[in-house]
C-alpha cells in the first residue's frame, strides 16, 4: 500500500492511494496511523500530484540519518573534507537533522546564498519504524519497518566544515529536505537491498546506484542504531547517499537558484523540487 498526506478542504489529511483516488483515513496524520492505526472515512478524493504533502512532519525526535553508507561515496570524498578525513568506519555512522528541514515531494528547496555557498544534493532511501524496539537483532530488524520512501538530504558543505566537521548544522537548514512522495509499506518492498536510486539535476544524472551497494544493509543499520537506544513508531531513518555528490566532482558543482532536482526510484516514486531563493 501507498500512504499519503494530501491537501483536502483546507487541511492536510492522511490517506491511502487507491488507483486514481485517495481514500481518506480517520486520523490527524500518518504519524497517528503508524502509531495507532486508522479506519477509512469512506471519503474518496481524486488523486493529483499537486495535492501531495510531506508524508511525515510530526516527529518525537530529530530525524535519524546515516553517513558514509556507500563506500564509493566515502572514497569519492577523500581529500575533500578539508582536513577532517577519517579512516573507513567499522560501524555505521549516525547523526541527526532538525525536523523543520522537511518539505513536500514537489515543494521548492529554500536556497539562500547568505547561509551557504555550497549547497549539495544527496538522494537517499528513508525508512519509517513501525514497532518499538531496543537491542534489535539483525534477523528481526526488518520486522520493525513500517515502510519506505525517498528523501534528498540537501546539505551545506561549508557549514559542515565550519562546525567541527559534525553534520547537524550543515544538514538542518529549514525547508530543504524533500520527503515522499508517499510511504510504501514494508510488505511491498520485498528486498530493501534491491532498490534503484537516482538523483538528477536539470535532467543530468548525478547519482545512479542500487541499495545493494550499501556498506551496511538496512537490517544492520536498524540493529546497530537500536543498540542501547529505543526506536519507536514514527521514527524516520535516512540510510545514506551513493557517490556522485557535487562536493566530490571535479570541478565541484553546487545547487543554484532555479535548478530542478529529481530524486527517483523504481520502487518508491519520484521527488521533483526546484531550488528557489528564500
Amino acid at each position: 500500500m501507498k500512504y499519503v498526506m494530501v491537501e483536502h478542504a483546507g487541511s492536510e489529511r492522511p490517506g491511502v492511494l487507491d488507483g486514481d483516488s485517495v481514500l481518506l483515513l480517520d486520523a490527524t496524520d500518518l504519524t497517528e496511523v503508524i502509531e495507532s492505526g486508522a479506519a477509512p472515512t469512506g471519503v474518496k478524493v481524486p488523486f493529483a500530484e499537486e495535492l501531495l504533502r510531506a508524508p511525515l512532519r510530526r516527529f518525537r525526535r530529530d530525524i535519524l540519518c546515516t553517513g558514509w553508507n556507500y563506500w564509493d561515496h566515502f572514497e569519492e570524498s577523500k581529500g575533500r573534507r578539508e582536513g577532517q578525513d577519517v579512516d573507513r568506519p567499522e560501524h555505521p555512522t549516525f547523526f541527526t537533522k532538525g525536523p523543520d528541514v522537511v518539505i513536500g515531494p514537489y515543494d521548492d528547496i529554500a536556497w539562500d546564498p547568505a547561509i551557504s555557498a555550497k549547497w549539495d544534493y544527496e538522494a537517499e532511501v528513508a525508512l519509517v519504524i513501525g514497532r518499538s524496539g531496543k537491542n534489535i537483532a539483525v534477523d528481526e530488524a526488518l520486522d520493525h519497518v513500517w515502510g519506505y520512501m525517498l528523501a534528498n538530504d540537501v546539505s551545506q558543505r561549508d557549514l559542515q566544515r565550519a562546525h567541527g566537521g559534525q553534520w547537524l548544522k550543515g544538514k538542518s537548514i529549514d525547508d530543504t529536505m524533500p520527503l515522499g512522495p508517499w510511504i510504501v509499506t514494508a510488505d511491498e518492498v520485498v528486498d530493501p537491498q534491491d532498490i534503484h536510486l537516482q538523483c538528477l539535476v536539470n535532467d543530468d544524472v548525478r547519482q545512479d546506484a542500487s541499495t545493494r551497494q550499501m556498506a551496511f544493509d538496512v537490517a544492520t543499520l536498524i540493529s546497530e542504531l537500536s543498540f542501547g537506544m529505543t526506536l519507536r513508531p514514527g521514527d524516520l531513518l535516512l540510510t545514506g547517499t551513493p557517490a556522485g555528490i557535487g562536493n566530490a566532482r571535479e570541478p565541484q558543482v553546487f545547487l543554484q537558484d532555479g535548478d530542478v532536482v529529481v530524486t527517483r526510484s523504481d520502487k518508491l516514486g519520484t521527488l521533483r523540487n526546484k531550488v528557489v531563493r528564500a
